[in-house]
């Protein structure tokens, strides 16, 4: 998409995205048009005053409800690939979670990261032993498309801007094994 954006652009207004999600996850994205609203949420996202929901299918059954993982991630390269691995010299990596169902072997678990690190929501879930459904870097050999969809977005503005993403085709069936629909 981000591609397409030097033919929309009109002299030096934008558009141009204010924050980035993981390539192959699925929602909501903030694209400003100015240039004092790119700023303006810039600055919002690293003070951390916008609130992130993710939805995820994952294998596995969470032993707890809810709870918060608190580990700070750094790159780490092997030849050509790399993830993000505990690294307590790196910056902080907050993710609160909450299952909101649970289906046979699979769980649906609504994620809030409090920070913004590359893959986070994707390592975190790895370290709590429930990799997300396609995930080829922190699943288990897992293939076809990442269950992982930036749900919703709320920017603190006046008035505020709220986003909410539709759920993709390829995760409604592993939503719906865990009861998504039901409530």
């Amino acid at each position: 998409m981000e591609d397409f954006f030097p033919l929309w652009r009109k002299g030096h207004n934008g558009p141009w995205l204010a924050h980035r999600l993981d390539r192959d996850t699925s929602g909501c994205l903030v694209v400003a048009l100015r240039k004092t609203a790119l700023l303006a949420a810039q600055n919002m996202f690293a003070r951390g005053a916008v609130e992130k929901t993710y939805w995820a299918v994952v294998r596995g059954d969470p032993k707890e409800d809810r709870g918060q993982i608190d580990l700070p991630l750094g790159k780490v390269t092997t030849g050509k690939r790399w993830k993000m691995v505990v690294d307590r010299t790196a910056p902080p990596a907050v993710t609160a979670w909450e299952v909101k169902g649970r289906g046979d072997g699979l769980a649906w678990i609504e994620f809030r990261p409090k920070t913004g690190r590359t893959h986070q929501i994707r390592a975190h879930a790895r370290l709590l032993d429930l990799p997300i459904l396609g995930d080829e870097v922190y699943g288990r050999g897992g293939s076809g498309q990442l269950c992982l969809l930036a749900r919703r977005i709320f920017l603190p503005l006046e008035p505020a801007v709220v986003a909410e993403a539709p759920v993709p085709g390829h995760m409604a069936v592993g939503l719906r094994e865990c009861g998504y629909g039901e409530e």
